[in-house]
């Protein structure tokens, strides 16, 4: 009997689909277009994302994930089958088992909500993973061994923290701080600052291109344009990396706090762990330029940025579903 299996990293920004021995199939914007009219979906993922902030009236471009939970649990299911059916085909002689990775502070409702959407999509058992956990195997750390490990996966819409040992979160904490928290403040303060009028890819865009955690003493200039909120036009400004650093600190202070929380609670022995090994950073809002360095004088700990950061945790879930024996204790529920 040959059974496909898939990973999902279900994320508020990006959804990643992985398939053991083959490697990630699908990293498309967790973005799906409706039309008003007859409700029905007219794209998903990068062709919808091309569609935000630029449709008419009659078609809907919207992110049914929030804060790495299910905003919309009908748009989901469409998105998770839309997925499903790409990567396995949509004639299949066997229905797939899913494991999706979800943020650590998700409710037992919301993992049902994650659960009940997989399987309506076509899965035939759908499991989850906290995405530190995920990170961390994808990460290539052996959750499994005595010793603490800490990890801090920053992605679109939640910052997860915990510290893992034998194969279990020791401590947590979860913060719908992220990624997409960034953009809006960037977004908030181009408004106040410049009366600029900008939108989400925009902000993101500014924040991949010339973002950083601390100030800069070469800093880098980016052209945006966008609509002047007095005069209604069309306006051109630029902006600086400080300018953005500027903008975006009361959100990093808000990640320094759940990481400082989690440190808090660690027991003594896992503590001189971590403090040998330094802090693991994995997701996409990992990348922005010297969070690492931000984080290790924040809490005095040693923190370094994962290789190949955004895909840590699509990679842990498809590894664990590969190992579903060896990491038991890992999986939170399966139906």
């Amino acid at each position: 009997m040959f059974l496909r299996k898939i990973g999902i990293d279900l994320g508020t920004a990006n959804t990643l689909v992985f398939i053991p021995k083959k490697g990630i199939v699908i990293n498309e914007p967790t973005v799906v277009a409706i039309s008003v009219i007859d409700n029905k979906i007219m794209a998903v993922g990068q062709e919808a994302k091309e569609m935000l902030g630029r449709t008419p009236d009659t078609i809907v471009a919207h992110r049914p994930m929030k804060d790495g939970v299910i905003a919309d649990y009908r748009v989901t299911e469409a998105m998770l089958r839309y997925f499903i059916n790409k990567t396995a085909g949509s004639i299949r002689f066997f229905r797939p088992e899913v494991m999706i990775a979800v943020p650590g502070g998700i409710t037992s409702t919301e993992r049902r909500a994650v659960i009940d959407a997989a399987q309506a999509a076509g899965a035939k058992a759908a499991y989850v993973i906290k995405e530190t956990v995920a990170a961390a195997i994808g990460a290539g750390i052996d959750i499994a061994a005595p010793s603490g490990n800490m990890i801090i996966d920053i992605g679109g819409g939640t910052t997860d923290v915990a510290i893992l040992s034998l194969g279990g979160i020791v401590t947590q904490t979860s913060v719908r701080v992220a990624g997409n928290k960034l953009d809006a403040a960037i977004i908030e303060h181009i408004r106040k600052k410049h009366g600029l009028a900008v939108g989400d890819r925009t902000a993101e865009d500014i924040k991949i291109r010339i973002g950083s955690a601390i100030p800069v003493e070469k800093e880098m200039m980016m052209e945006i344009r966008g609509r002047d909120m007095i005069h209604g036009l069309p306006k051109t400004i630029q902006v600086s990396t400080n300018e953005i650093v500027d903008a975006i600190q009361e959100e990093l202070r808000e990640i320094i706090r759940a990481i400082r929380a989690v440190l808090q609670e660690t027991p003594p022995e896992l503590a001189a762990d971590i403090i040998d090994k330094g802090m693991v950073l994995t997701g996409g809002s990992a990348l922005l330029r010297n969070i690492d360095k931000l984080i290790g004088q924040a809490t005095g700990v040693p923190a370094y940025v994962a290789d190949d950061a955004i895909l840590c945790v699509v990679k842990g879930t498809g590894v664990a579903l590969d190992n579903l024996d060896s990491y038991k204790k890992s999986i939170l529920a399966s139906k």
